[in-house]
């Protein structure tokens, strides 16, 4: 069975799902086709919009019956999931609070008569998406989607199967009608078969960037829209002017929140020399202090990796990179205790020749960097693969705004590590994708902008006319 569901707590398999057959898949397809055609795009704006209203008041009432899978199938800290809960629900009721707004048609000046554009629905959506915030990538889609009138088929992460059912059935019970979201049990043979189909009209992919090669490669073959938000590798600035209680605050929770598993997680820290020698020893300190226990116990400020497969993943990482020069001044081992636990880590010494300098690092273990200046700060920060988010800390928030100007990211965050809310644009560029979600900008990545003029001129030219 490929969808399993195992805590990486104490190991023990919670559940497993059979594979979607083709023969249900086919039927799940029509459906959504015919919803999508017959029904849902049909109904007006604020229709839809109180589909979203209802799974947002929903998410906000059960909070704790929703967290609880999250918690259970990928390890994150009990409040975190409970967070992830409140953030869907905000997702979902941004956009039937703005959906209205963001559609409104668009009156083109013309010379004579009229033009305006139009926004549509293009159909069904199909998303891809990952296990590390198993509600939140959902919601960032979904919300667009839906007020839009679009309809979603989703394959979610194979160790999430509670969270993706929970998220199908919030729908329903939020009064969507059958095949306005489906989620799929699907094979990679499925997804492939999946996006080639003709009924299927766009892709959202969230995941890593073997994934979203492979997948952006069927879309473009099949002449479909998508969009790829991959992984990162977002540095974190800290300039000699940088108040530093701010700076290490922000450093743990920029490296730690989910476990650092997280594609905008802070994970290169690049520290001008002035200041270089204190921030690490007090960001080595917080790191130490740091407690690993059950996610779900409150007082536990450090939970598991969200299989054993991504810890051994990580320390393999981290075993490559010391063998290449690097030194772990700070854990980066596996802890002496049931589950997928690694004890919090930094790496220093990371030198361009070190595989680990390119490398994303899924998981608690921070690469630390000292530099000289503002410019060598710049310079490290572009010098990577990846190009999703960033920090800048500096107490000259003018100087902070140059600097995020010259970083190549698609999003700068100053005196806080990146982070998302639903009113701000999402993505990156280089190897970190293409196209946004959330915000106006999330809205606008799956429609039609359809034209429509009205003329009195009549043609040029010496045709004749009966």
């Amino acid at each position: 069975m490929a969808y399993k569901s195992v805590n990486p707590y104490n190991g023990n398999v919670l559940k497993t799902v059979d594979d979607i057959t083709d023969e249900q898949l086919e039927a799940a397809v029509g459906r959504a086709a015919k919803t999508y055609e017959e029904n849902w795009r049909l109904k007006d704006i604020s229709y839809r919009g109180s589909v979203l209203k209802r799974a947002a008041a929903i998410l906000r009432e059960r909070l704790d019956e929703f967290a609880r899978p999250i918690t259970l199938e990928m390890g994150k800290l009990w409040a975190e999931s409970q967070d992830e809960v409140r953030l869907s629900a905000d997702i979902l009721e941004y956009y039937a609070d703005h959906g209205q707004e963001f559609l409104a048609p668009k009156t083109i000046n013309v010379q004579e008569g009229e033009a305006v554009v139009e926004s549509e629905p293009i159909g069904i959506i199909f998303g891809v998406e990952p296990w590390n915030f198993p509600y939140y990538q959902l919601a960032r889609v979904v919300g667009p989607s839906f007020i839009l009138g679009n309809v979603m088929m989703v394959k979610h992460a194979s160790n999430v199967p509670q969270c993706a059912e929970a998220f199908e059935k919030l729908f329903r019970e939020a009064g969507a009608p059958a095949g306005v979201y489906t989620n799929l049990f699907a094979t990679k043979d499925q997804v492939a078969r999946l996006i080639s189909d003709p009924r299927i009209k766009a892709v959202a992919l969230t995941g890593s960037e073997g994934a979203g090669s492979v997948v952006a490669s069927q879309a473009g073959k099949n002449l479909k829209k998508s969009t790829m938000e991959l992984g990162g590798s977002d540095a974190f600035i800290v300039l000699e002017d940088a108040d530093l209680n701010r700076a290490v605050s922000w450093a743990v929770w920029g490296r730690i929140h989910n476990t650092g598993q997280s594609c905008v997680a802070s994970k290169r820290f690049i520290v001008v020399d002035k200041v270089a020698d204190e921030f690490l020893k007090r960001f080595k300190a917080s790191l130490q202090l740091l407690k690993p226990g059950d996610p779900m116990n409150r007082e536990t400020t450090l939970g598991p990796l969200s299989s054993e497969g991504a810890l051994r993943d990580l320390l393999k990482q981290v075993e490559i990179a010391v063998s290449n020069g690097a030194k772990l001044v700070l854990g980066g081992k596996r802890l002496d205790r049931p589950g997928a636990f690694i004890e919090a880590g930094i790496l220093t010494d990371v030198k361009p020749s070190n595989p680990a300098y390119y490398q994303e690092f899924f998981g608690p273990v921070a690469l630390f960097f000292r530099v000289k200046d503002e410019s060598e700060a710049i310079t490290l920060a572009n010098d990577s693969p990846f190009g999703l988010g960033g920090s800048v800390f500096t107490q000259d928030v003018e100087r902070g705004k140059r600097v995020a100007r010259k970083i190549g990211t698609g999003m700068v965050f100053i005196n806080q590590a990146t982070w998302t809310a639903p009113e701000l644009p999402f993505g990156g560029i280089k190897n970190s994708g293409y196209g946004r979600e959330l915000s106006e900008l999330g809205l606008q990545e799956f429609v039609n902008k359809k034209l429509i003029r009205v003329s009195e001129a009549l043609p040029g030219g010496e045709f004749p006319v009966a």
